[in-house]
């Protein structure tokens, strides 16, 4: 278990947020800041007691707090431990696993089922398909660091994946060895709550609140090539937008 306390903490005795809250936004605060990294053990509340001179009530109400935020995982029998987090930004179209690559996390994938169906009513109109043709349907959970992050679900035209089986961990990458990934892509987010399956896939709490993403890709001559749905854990997924005002 960690004994690092890479910041200074001065309980503010005037302030109306209790002592707890004082503690948890500033360790909120390193963690945002970089000063602990992901999958890193957190002090211990006994190191966190002792250290701060505070109770150890109010260590362990402070990562009550971040464990609420998503920002601490509890291991049983291990300690607590700094959360991963993605940050993806909407103006760049890349693979889940080439950003959580370019982030320092290890990608994988746990396969639910790889195989063809026929096109569903909505696949036919996002992916501009006739009744009764065939699509590769992919279903996985995806996993940073052995942590699931998301459930998703692809689908593709049969003539763009002949082939599910041969797709092991990005399917960007795969159909870029074949010349077919999408060059742009329109992506649609909400926030749903988890019914009963999801929760378990997602290993959330049931009706917790998780982002329900949208994504069409399309080739550079405008033809629709993948039809993606994800549902990412809001506690451990952020969406960033870069915004610029005009004059």
């Amino acid at each position: 278990m960690s004994t690092k306390l890479p910041f200074q903490f001065k309980p503010d005795p005037a302030a109306a947020s209790p002592l707890y809250m004082q503690l948890a936004h500033k360790l909120a605060q390193a963690i945002r800041e970089g000063q602990y990294q992901a999958d890193e053990a957190l002090p211990s509340e006994r190191v966190l007691s002792e250290s701060l001179d505070l109770s150890r009530v109010t260590a362990r109400k402070a990562i009550d707090r971040l464990v609420e935020q998503g920002l601490i995982v509890r291991k049983r029998g291990s300690g607590n431990y700094i959360a991963p987090k993605l940050e993806q930004p909407l103006s760049r179209l890349t693979s889940f696993s080439e950003e959580l690559h370019q982030r320092g996390f290890k990608p994988s994938s746990r396969w639910l089922t790889r195989g063809f169906a026929m096109a569903a009513p909505d696949e036919q109109l996002s992916l501009g398909l006739t009744t009764g043709q065939r699509v590769a349907r992919l279903e996985r959970l995806r996993l940073a660091d052995a942590v699931v992050m998301a459930y998703e679900l692809s689908v593709l035209p049969e003539a763009v994946l002949p082939d599910p089986q041969k797709v092991e961990s990005s399917l960007y990458e795969h159909l870029s060895r074949h010349g077919g990934a999408p060059i742009r892509a329109l992506q649609h987010i909400r926030a749903i709550n988890a019914d009963s399956r999801l929760a378990g896939l997602l290993e959330v709490p049931v009706g917790q609140a998780v982002l329900f993403i949208t994504r069409v890709g399309y080739l550079d001559q405008g033809q629709a090539v993948e039809l993606t749905h994800s549902y990412c854990r809001s506690d451990y997924y952020d969406f960033v937008a870069e915004m610029r005002r005009d004059g």
